[in-house]
Formats: structure tokens, C-alpha cells, sequence
């Protein structure tokens, strides 16, 4: 399970990567976003400094980090999706975006049934998931073609939930949403169509550096 993270060390991480990670949900895309009103890295010299210029270690360092921000996840638990796809036959990188697109909290992320990672997360560990009409409170269950994921009916009631399904019928919203899902919005129910692909990633990440930087 994730570490709880607060909103301004989340805004403090989008600002030290240098560009939106949309870790706030809807606050990112409004005035308030922090990379908005300060656009430079946190601390004291942040707004003298700048983004620093960085060594080829840097940039893989950058990578790595920006990825683990992303998908709200520790060093030991993104080191193990590293050694999961070094397992798997074909291209690292790519493995490992697919093993972590597929974690249930980012399936839900990916869905629009949460505005965030971290409430997907919440959403998960909570228990108001179903995959399958089975309820899963692990956020890094990994989902796969031809799963149904759907929030309990219980759960529709809870504030979190609260007018969802008019704001997914949104054009924009449904735009947006990964093209290896479908979602039914009256029902709040989703289905993963296909397999991730590198190109569905709405935030670049430089898969090749984070696998040379594992691979020293």
C-alpha cells in the first residue's frame, strides 16, 4: 500500500520535476496549481536557481523519480515492477509501463471514477471496487483484458461518487480516457478492452532511462 502524501508535498513534487504530474486531480488544472503561482523548484534558492542543468545520470534519475511521483509509489515497491519486467520477454520499458498502467488504483485513475492516483488509491483500499463482481481492496492488483471493474452499489452514496456520472458524460472527459478502456457512466462501470500501450501514457515518461538507470 501507498504512503498517505499531503497536498503540498505534492505540489512540492511537480514543482521540483519542473512540469505538472497531476497528482491533485482538478486543482492541477485550475489557477491554484501550484507549477502555475511557482514555477520553480521548492526551497530558499528555488526561485534564484531554477531547474538545474543535469548529467546523463541526472536525467535518468529525473525519469525514474518523475515515474514513481506519478504512480504514487516507494523506491522498493518501483524497483520490484523493474525486476518484474526485466522478467518478462520483450522490451523492458514498455513491460513496466504495462505492469503499472494495469494496477487496479490506476485502472480507476484511468477510468475518471477517481480525480487523482492517490484518491484511486484510497477509493481501492477502502473497499467500494469490484472487479469482476468481487470486491478487490489491493491497489496494486493488476487488472487484465476482458475485466469489469465497477464501485459497489453501497459506495454510489458516498460524497466521493457524488454527481460522477454527469461530470464522465462530459465530452472532454471521455476524450480523455485511456483507448484501452470503456466505461459505462450510467453505471459507473468500466471494462480494460486491450493492453496498454506506450503511446496511451497522458505524461511523457522516459521509459529507456529509467531501465539504464537500474541497469548500472
Amino acid at each position: 500500500m501507498t504512503t498517505p502524501i499531503t497536498h503540498s508535498t505534492q505540489c512540492k513534487r511537480c514543482r521540483r520535476a519542473g512540469e505538472k504530474l497531476f497528482l491533485k486531480g482538478d486543482r492541477c488544472n485550475s489557477a491554484k496549481c501550484a507549477i502555475v503561482k511557482r514555477n520553480f523548484p521548492p526551497g530558499v534558492h528555488g526561485s534564484v536557481k531554477g531547474q538545474p542543468k543535469l548529467t546523463n545520470y541526472g536525467q535518468q534519475l529525473k525519469a525514474k523519480q518523475k515515474a514513481k511521483r506519478i504512480y504514487g509509489l516507494m523506491e522498493k515497491q518501483f524497483r520490484n515492477y523493474f525486476e518484474k519486467a526485466v522478467a518478462k520477454v520483450g522490451n523492458t520499458g514498455e513491460s513496466m509501463f504495462k505492469i503499472l498502467e494495469l494496477r487496479l488504483d490506476n485502472t480507476i485513475y484511468r477510468l475518471g471514477l477517481a480525480s487523482s492516483r492517490n484518491l484511486a488509491n484510497q477509493v481501492v483500499g477502502h473497499g467500494h471496487v469490484l472487479v469482476n463482481g468481487k470486491k478487490v481492496d489491493i491497489p496494486s492488483y493488476q487488472v487484465k483484458t476482458g475485466d469489469i471493474i465497477s464501485i459497489k452499489k453501497s459506495s454510489l452514496e458516498s460524497p466521493i461518487f457524488k454527481n460522477l456520472s454527469d461530470k464522465l458524460a462530459n465530452k472532454e472527459k471521455k476524450e480523455a480516457m485511456a483507448p484501452w478502456l470503456s466505461l459505462n457512466e450510467k453505471v459507473l462501470e468500466g471494462k480494460v478492452t486491450s493492453s496498454p500501450k506506450l503511446g496511451d501514457m497522458e505524461m511523457g515518461i522516459d521509459w529507456q532511462m529509467i531501465v539504464e538507470f537500474y541497469s548500472k
